[in-house]
């Protein structure tokens, strides 16, 4: 039986000086939070008016809203977590939480722990395959003073992380394809599976291995995990592998489904995010060949309901409380121009779903 097909409408858009790699929205969604490559920005919607409200020494990765306290938190590729008053944009405080990258950082449903991710891929022998951390991979914060809960250990570099939406468990994901997962109240691992569909070997151009799984999030029962990259490819550097997301029993090590045939072009896949409905996610990244590069898909059969051609890339993806899809990132790295100013090129989109 073919699956009712959805149509996007897009109604609302606007520019942000430089290219987005996280946001969250504020008390409601009126204001956003955008993590940019030069900053934190405030964001009205309705007037698409960007205030800079922070920076890191280095590109900023995420921001999260904990409205229990009233603070943004943003990490960066300084490594260092920053958190901010939503009331007066003011710093509260700041971490060194990493000595490399904080490559993506998420908040608990229940808003008690912050989770940070990092890594630098190093050939570990001659085959090319990860050198041991330098430091935990995954560190576990209070998310109200950041101290540290738990260190964790993970194989380098580890490129995303998500807490189930019943704050009991968080998981993280590598450039090897593999999935960790602990229990968040002990730190103790209570689960773990690869999947090599999502790490080339390059044989041209380069020799090293290159990919892997670059978002997370757990299904609405808990049971099982949802992650996105790109399928395998002879050359790496062409980006030319298959769009592909992989759903998977975490506590069985079991592959439940996966990217249908033909339903898939090749790009990088780097945002997910459930449907409010909980019945369906959408998948977002880079296009390389195809005609989208962001696509909602049925949870249960895999099947495809709709799509977006975005003309940029998708760094990640959210809902608002209307269940209007809204996408961030970044069209490319303009030049400056004779000004010596560059245009903008972040990018924020709003899609009504119909159907």
């Amino acid at each position: 039986m073919a699956m009712m097909q959805k149509t996007l409408k897009r109604i609302h858009d606007f520019k942000l000086p430089t290219a987005i790699l996280g946001a969250c929205f504020l008390q409601d969604d009126s204001e956003m939070i955008v993590a940019c490559m030069d900053g934190v920005y405030r964001v009205e919607m309705a007037s698409k008016k960007p205030l800079r409200i922070g920076t890191h020494d280095s590109y900023v990765s995420s921001a999260v809203f904990i409205a229990q306290q009233q603070s943004i938190v943003t990490s960066g590729y300084d490594g260092k977590l920053k958190w901010f008053s939503a009331i007066d944009n003011g710093v509260l405080r700041e971490e060194r939480v990493h000595r490399f990258w904080s490559w993506d950082m998420a908040l608990s449903p229940d808003q008690r722990f912050l989770a940070s991710v990092t890594g630098q891929y190093l050939p570990g022998d001659y085959k090319y395959t990860p050198a041991a951390e330098s430091e935990p991979s995954v560190k576990l914060l209070n998310a109200t003073d950041g101290q540290l809960v738990y260190a964790l250990p993970h194989v380098p570099s580890v490129q995303c992380v998500a807490f189930s939406h019943d704050s009991q468990w968080v998981a993280a994901g590598n450039l090897m394809g593999e999935v960790r997962v602990w229990e968040v109240a002990t730190g103790q691992q209570a689960g773990a599976f690869q999947s090599k569909d999502f790490t080339s070997w390059g044989i041209i151009k380069s020799h090293c291995y290159l990919g892997g799984i670059f978002a997370i999030n757990f299904s609405p029962d808990n049971n099982e995990i949802i992650v996105c990259g790109m399928g395998d490819m002879r050359d790496p550097m062409a980006g030319n592998g298959k769009q592909l997301w992989q759903r998977w029993n975490w506590r069985e090590a079991k592959l439940s489904a996966r990217t249908l045939d033909k339903q898939s072009g090749e790009g990088l896949m780097e945002a997910l995010v459930l449907h409010p409905n909980r019945e369906s996610f959408w998948m977002g990244g880079r296009l390389r060949g195809g005609d989208w590069n962001a696509a909602m898909f049925d949870l249960a059969s895999g099947e495809r309901l709709g799509s977006i051609k975005s003309g940029f890339r998708i760094t990640q993806m959210l809902f608002n409380s209307k269940g209007e899809l809204v996408i961030v990132g970044g069209q490319g790295q303009p030049g400056k121009d004779a000004e010596g100013k560059f245009s903008d090129f972040g990018r924020v989109e709003v899609y009504a779903i119909e159907g």
